[in-house]
């Protein structure tokens, strides 16, 4: 009787996680390099899990082969498994570089892919075929470590010191292919020569063709990471990364290519340093077409603020996003009260603890969150939810409205062109959070002015935020900073 009880008071540790396993934000940057072809070093449900996940957010068709590691192969080692699956991809799609992740299984039976990958190409005579390995047990990060690790391996195989150039380095985190291509204008714009990498808004986000391509076009060409060591300067947006994981990092220390840290440009200030960035790297002007695009952004904000005003906001995804949406948020009124991620990141808890020092509504930080804590957190304290679409958690239970905005969004169609970067995508983006906060107060301004002056008035309550039903949030007295 008394284990019954002791155990009604236990729960899992992590419940209903907001992230994803190390792999699959391996898979994503490494999609973005031209001709790349995946295999996890793995069992067969893990490369299905992950395809999948990434084909229902990018509406693609998402290949990423698998070694099959079973029984006989995690007892006795899956070397040979692993040796067969890349004759099978070279085989079949003939790839300019190969990507080789592991999974939860293989790390812990110790499997040494670099070991195994270059015994292989000397076996085969193909040393000429770049070849990428990334450690990346699920159990090792979340998919945000899996993704800047992948690119920092990339960087570390193919990157040399070549002659110095005048192009600069564009290192991304993990946004909507849109954001890549509109990341893209703004540096044609401003006449920038530049590698952006990795660049995978052709490759996950492909025009109509009658005629399939087992690798899409587009993507991050390997000359250009090869000369990356030779460049003028790296712009990473990458504020929130650690230095062992940050491919810009490693390019300053081995090559001496000065690192511009920034983070994602979303808000006015955070698109301004990187605006007035590139106008002191390369000398030329701001154009007219971005300085319009400025303008019809602070004219948005005018427009909105006054039903911004009454938004307060719980905030969750990767880091980066993360930090760019409270840039947002805190620039328009939208103070938030829970902001959350899945991954174990210092840097972002103190940099939010800087940025919301001055805010009048208490915040709760958390890291390697998951959404029970999420929900337990903003219950009573939010009217609206930007994020993921592992987020609906929140609609199904608490009422509040979901703002997708993120990887995954498995629940709408368009997640791969969602525009959320730069003046004109900050704009698009506020104008989604705005509409919603309009919808939640027309659907529910009825009812909950009835509940607050006449249904309380019949009962003899007093007024209170209880009695105004799930839907009316306010800031309670805890929130405001005394």
């Amino acid at each position: 009787m008394e284990r019954e009880k002791s155990l009604a008071n236990c729960c899992n540790v992590n419940e209903n996680p907001c992230n994803m396993c190390m792999p699959m934000g391996g898979i994503l940057a490494l999609k973005g390099l031209e001709q790349a072809m995946v295999i996890i070093h793995g069992s067969q449900g893990c490369a299905t899990y992950m395809r999948r996940h990434m084909a229902e957010h990018f509406n693609e068709p998402v290949d990423v082969a698998s070694s099959s590691l079973n029984e006989k192969g995690t007892i006795y080692g899956g070397e040979k498994n692993l040796k067969q699956g890349l004759d099978n991809v070279i085989k079949a799609y003939r790839p300019g570089v190969v990507g080789i992740l592991t999974t939860c299984l293989a790390e812990t039976i110790g499997e040494d892919i670099d070991r195994i990958s270059q015994v292989y190409l000397k076996e085969r005579g193909c040393n000429d075929l770049p070849v990428v390995t990334v450690n990346s047990p699920g159990y090792g990060g979340t998919h945000t470590e899996g993704y800047w690790l992948t690119l920092r391996r990339i960087v570390t195989k193919l990157a040399r010191k070549t002659e110095t150039h005048s192009k600069i380095n564009v290192i991304i985190p993990n946004i909507s292919p849109a954001d890549i291509r509109e990341i893209k204008r703004i540096l044609q714009l401003m006449q920038v020569e530049y590698v952006l990498l990795p660049d995978f808004s052709d490759t996950l986000d492909r025009p109509y063709q009658r005629h399939y391509r087992k690798i899409p076009e587009g993507g991050t060409k390997l000359a250009d990471i090869v000369a990356m060591g030779g460049a003028a300067a790296t712009i990473q947006f990458g504020l929130t990364v650690d230095d062992s994981m940050s491919p810009g990092k490693y390019l300053e220390s081995e090559f001496g290519v000065p690192l511009y840290n920034l983070p994602l440009p979303m808000g006015v200030e955070n698109t301004d340093l990187f605006i007035n960035l590139l106008i002191k790297l390369t000398g030329n002007h701001l154009p007219s077409a971005i300085e319009q695009e400025r303008g019809r952004l602070l004219d948005c904000m005018i427009d909105s603020h006054k039903y911004n005003a009454q938004g307060s906001s719980v905030i969750f995804g990767e880091p980066e996003n993360v930090y760019g949406v409270v840039k947002i948020c805190l620039e328009n009124g939208i103070y938030p009260v829970v902001v959350a991620t899945g991954s174990k990141n210092h840097n972002l808890k103190q940099l939010l603890d800087d940025l919301l020092v001055n805010s009048p509504v208490r915040c709760t930080v958390i890291t390697e969150a998951d959404f029970t804590t999420i929900r337990q957190k903003s219950r009573g304290r939010a009217n609206i939810a930007i994020g993921s679409s592992d987020g609906r958690y929140l609609t199904e239970k608490e009422g509040i409205p979901l703002v997708r905005y993120g990887f995954p969004i498995h629940d709408r169609t368009g997640g791969q062109r969602l525009l959320s970067v730069g003046y004109a995508g900050t704009t698009m983006f506020l104008d989604r959070v705005t509409n919603t906060l309009l919808e939640y107060k027309h659907k529910h301004y009825r009812r909950s002015m009835y509940q607050m002056f006449y249904q309380g008035e019949q009962e003899g309550q007093e007024f209170s935020a209880e009695s105004c039903g799930e839907h009316y949030v306010m800031f309670m007295p805890s929130d405001v900073k005394q």
